[in-house]
């Protein structure tokens, strides 16, 4: 299983961390800032889900004009580490 770590940009959340296992699984998402209860729910949401999946769903999902959002941050990530 590879653990990543994710410096955000442009965000609340400031940093990500999840597991990919060897099937490209995505586990243990875990957001540090941001809106608690919404982050809390995109981990439950995408726990077990293909990575690439999910990176699909979640990329270019905008939080007001910041041009991007948690979730695009989540993709970004991932992207980064398949």
């Amino acid at each position: 299983m590879k653990h990543v770590k994710y410096s955000t940009t442009g965000t609340c959340a400031q940093l990500i961390e999840f597991d990919l296992d060897d099937k490209n699984k995505i586990h243990n998402v875990t957001f540090f800032g941001g809106c608690n209860g919404n982050l809390k729910a995109i981990g439950k949401l995408v726990e077990g889900k293909d990575a690439n999946e999910v990176s699909t769903i979640l990329k270019g999902n905008l939080c007001r004009d910041k041009g991007t959002s948690c979730a695009d941050q989540l993709a970004k990530a991932i992207e980064a580490n398949i």
